[in-house]
């Protein structure tokens, strides 16, 4: 499976999109990793909420989702939505041309720069995996990447990948959390986040043992590599993924 991770800055989406677009095309890639809610400014920022701003966020990624029927891959992204008078991140794949909902994030932090539990109200506590085409796929939305008890359980149903869409300031912890759930699950694990402003981009592509096999930069945002699902199958095999609970 052909694989991509990126990162995007929101004051300059549309450009970069259509740069990865013509990216997706040219390496023939089958799946692409976006980061956290990429269409509109990181509006939890905001120590208060604002309906006004809500809405707006609500309408970019309506409108982005709407213009990507000739995109040619699998996209897995978050984006915002209401459900039941909640207000959610819920993370999604778009498939050939229909939006498929997986779960909405569930571990939800509230400081300086991510006041997410005044924006969003929490999702249900549901780390199924989906079928993506012919792979397993978990996802851990951002801070869920740092409860690794969940990346276990994704391996322990199978997954091949695990898809961590992200909106951070800082890479080592992340970079960190990433490899150990690679490691714990013996998945390959993608993620990509926002760039420009305090959040610091770098995406990448582990192996199911832990290792980094590529990553973006500012030169280079858009890395595309070829995996094998299979690699992931022998790694749920192997130490320390074998021990049982």
């Amino acid at each position: 499976m052909r694989v991509t991770v990126c990162e995007l800055s929101d004051k300059k989406f549309w450009k970069e999109w259509d740069e990865l677009s013509q990216h997706v095309k040219d390496e023939r890639s089958d799946l692409v990793v976006l980061p956290e809610m990429p269409a509109y400014p990181w509006f939890a920022s905001l120590p208060q909420f604002n309906e006004k701003v809500w809405r707006n966020a609500i309408k970019a990624h309506d409108e982005f989702i709407s213009n990507l029927n000739d995109f040619p891959a699998v996209i897995i992204s978050t984006r915002p939505i209401e459900k039941c008078k909640k207000r959610l991140n819920q993370a999604f794949f778009w498939d050939r041309g229909i939006y498929h909902p997986i779960r909405c994030k569930f571990y939800l932090p509230e400081e300086e720069g991510f006041y997410e539990v005044t924006w969003f109200h929490r999702g249900t506590k549901d780390f199924r995996t989906v079928k993506i085409r012919n792979a397993v796929v978990g996802v851990l939305i951002c801070s869920e990447l740092m409860f690794n008890e969940w990346a276990r359980f994704y391996g322990r149903q199978g997954a091949h990948i695990i898809a961590v869409p992200r909106a951070t300031f800082t890479i080592d912890r992340w970079l960190v959390a990433s490899r150990m759930a690679s490691i714990v699950s013996g998945s390959f694990v993608l993620s990509s986040n926002r760039v420009g402003g305090n959040f610091s981009g770098r995406g990448w592509i582990i192996s199911p043992e832990g290792e980094v096999i590529a990553e973006t930069s500012r030169d280079e945002p858009f890395v595309t590599l070829t995996i094998d699902l299979k690699e992931a199958e022998l790694a749920k095999k192997t130490y320390p993924r074998y021990i049982p609970e």
